[in-house]
């Protein structure tokens, strides 16, 4: 492999983002002080679900390997073998709000002085008979079967639940010293962020939104960024009817009716990925900043009612001069998290 074509981040005295690591780079690195921290929601659901239909023939028809596969850490455990990275390498799984707790954990590890490099994101690979079947048994899935495209619509007073999708993303996290001295292209800089739990319920979101709007609020203390600096949100936005609506209300309590907030939602485009989607949309966060377009916000035909379409962006992107952009991600169980990227100067 010539070039591992990553998105890269780095943190410390400040928090950026990079582009690829040449095989002339990776032998020059302290490999101890190199990490991977990439999470999944489910894990390796296929290969549990794949044991189980082994296991009604017979034990013996089973993987030997099924049971390290399926765990959620294994696969990114194998990318530091592969790689030959000895730094801190292990897996957090919070739902769907798992990569940004990947992200700002391996970015909590650089600021303390534990690493100069780590991987961090997560990934998610679950549309099979059980994960697709346990979903819709909780009806969180859309049933707009008949019109796949417009089946995921957040904000829209015609959504249903989400769109399951599946993929990854990863962003490489770097101290900014040690990225300026073998010459890293820097896409952004990480100002920080934070998580909290509502401690409500299992699915449902806090219903004055009180986790989310602490989320926020926490992220902004901690990153020293002022409210009306934050120009640009990339919001969970998973097109279900609760949550949708209580993620706008706490953005609109946070934020108040700034003219010059642009809202949306990557979702509305690609689906859910679950574990992996917060990771996704940080790559998108960045490449907002980076061209200077936010993408639109599809299948927003009817808003839903109290929803300001002035905040949000239309059906077809836009240009914004970025100055402060959130990425939120919120997973069952409670778990909400925001992270805050701006370009580096």
């Amino acid at each position: 492999m010539d070039k591992y074509m990553l998105y890269a981040l780095t943190a410390g005295k400040k928090a950026l983002l990079d582009g690829g690591i040449t095989e002339d780079v990776m032998k020059e690195l302290n490999k101890a002080r190199c990490g991977v921290l990439i999470g999944s929601g489910m894990g390796g659901m296929k290969v549990f679900s794949g044991a189980i239909e082994s296991l009604r023939i017979s034990y013996k028809k089973m993987n030997p390997f099924c049971i390290p596969l399926a765990t959620t850490n294994m696969g990114y455990a194998m990318l530091a073998m592969d790689l030959g990275w000895m730094g801190p390498t292990y897996s957090i799984s919070t739902a769907c709000a798992t990569s940004n707790f990947c992200i700002l954990s391996a970015a909590s590890h650089i600021i303390k002085g534990e690493a100069d490099m780590m991987l961090s994101g997560g990934s998610e690979a679950v549309i099979e008979p059980v994960g697709l079947g346990g979903f819709v048994a909780c009806r969180a899935l859309s049933q707009r079967n008949n019109e796949p495209t417009k089946a995921s619509r957040p904000w829209d007073s015609n959504r249903d639940g989400f769109v399951m999708a599946e993929g990854a993303g990863v962003l490489l996290l770097e101290e900014l010293d040690h990225a300026k001295r073998r010459g890293a292209t820097i896409y952004a800089e990480f100002l920080g962020g934070s998580f909290t739990c509502d401690a409500y319920h299992m699915t449902e979101p806090h219903p004055e939104g009180a986790g989310v709007i602490l989320c926020i609020e926490k992220a902004l203390a901690q990153s020293g960024v002022s409210r009306e600096d934050v120009n640009y949100i990339n919001a969970h936005g998973t097109s279900t009817p609760a949550g949708d609506l209580k993620e706008y209300q706490a953005i609109v309590h946070c934020f108040g009716q700034n003219p010059e907030l642009r809202v949306n939602s990557t979702k509305s485009m690609i689906g859910h990925m679950l574990g992996a989607a917060s990771a996704v949309e940080a790559v998108a966060t960045i490449q907002a900043i980076r061209t200077g377009w936010v993408h639109p916000n599809i299948n927003l035909d009817n808003p839903d009612e109290g929803v300001d379409t002035n905040l949000l962006v239309g059906s077809k992107k836009e240009r914004l001069d970025i100055k402060v952009a959130i990425s939120n991600s919120f997973g069952f169980g409670g778990h909400n998290s925001s992270i805050l990227f701006a370009p580096y100067k």
